[in-house]
């Protein structure tokens, strides 16, 4: 799937790994394989399929919003878009959920 950035600082972490010090290096790790398997799947039922990230929607004030787990501590909150290409992914943030 196509995906973006909502916020310039995820941006700069995938493509110089700006920023990478602000979390744990299994985070980091982890969010660039999210990104890959976001990049290879065809929609969301391939995210769904790989149980290892409990790909999940949310629920009340985050309706909409969907998550990857990175590890026990740290979520990437995604969301869908559409647009005239197509659906893609928007990457809103890396949340620590603890």
């Amino acid at each position: 799937m196509r995906f973006r950035f909502k916020k310039k600082k995820l941006e700069d972490l995938y493509s110089a790994e700006k920023g990478a010090h602000k979390y744990p290096a299994e985070v980091i790790e982890a969010f660039f394989e999210a990104m890959s398997v976001i990049a290879a799947a065809h929609d969301e039922r391939d995210l769904y399929a790989l149980k290892g990230f409990h790909f999940e929607k949310l629920s009340g004030g985050r309706k909409g919003e969907h998550s990857l787990r990175l590890n026990k501590q740290f979520r990437l909150i995604v969301t869908f878009e559409k647009d005239s290409e197509g659906k893609l992914v928007l990457v809103i943030d890396i949340e620590d959920y603890h």
